[in-house]
């Protein structure tokens, strides 16, 4: 896969956050690889037997899957500010949460969708809540200022860290992680 055409970043194929809004979903295609983590742990109990030389270890629970994403935004052409400001503002959002209904003060944050090829699933998306974002604007590179006076750096990285959910009738067994990924 060509990175560039005509000087142009292409989209990353089957790379992308979707994140949902109030009325509709917002969609950051990458256009460089992200750099992705993907953590998970088991909990053993320790049992301790008199006149035995080392404990028995029992499996208690697993712990949660993390996925951490570094995700990075160029500025190639004029658009390119605006897009990365959305994208950005989009990412910001997710760990917000939402208005209340029914007498309800608020909603918890919304479940996004993470894909990158077979990396972290073969065929589906990954459900995930943003736990974190970080983003730091850098000052060793050019600033775009453009006509709204946005100040966008030509280049910047936005840390996330995510942690995957199921519904109840979906949570995944060791086949499933090894078939299919999620």
């Amino acid at each position: 896969m060509k990175a560039t055409t005509n000087g142009r970043l292409n989209n990353v194929p089957d790379c992308f956050i979707t994140i949902p809004q109030a009325s509709s979903t917002h969609t950051i295609q990458m256009r460089s690889l992200p750099e992705i983590g993907d953590s998970k742990q088991a909990t053993y109990n320790q049992e301790n037997i008199i006149g035995r030389s080392f404990p028995i270890y029992t499996y208690s629970h697993s712990g949660d899957r993390s996925i951490t994403m570094q995700v990075h935004f160029f500025i190639i052409e004029e658009q390119d500010a605006e897009r990365n400001l959305q994208d950005l503002r989009a990412i910001q959002s997710a760990v917000y949460p939402r208005p209340g209904a029914d007498g309800a003060p608020y909603m918890p944050p919304v479940i996004c969708q993470l894909r990158c090829g077979a990396l972290l699933a073969k065929q589906e998306v990954v459900c995930a809540v943003l736990q974190s974002y970080s983003v730091k604007f850098p000052t060793e590179v050019a600033w775009y200022e453009g006509g709204a006076g946005n100040y966008c750096p030509y280049r910047f990285d936005v840390d996330t860290q995510w942690l995957t959910v199921y519904t109840s009738s979906a949570l995944p067994y060791q086949d499933r992680i090894f078939q299919m990924g999620v």
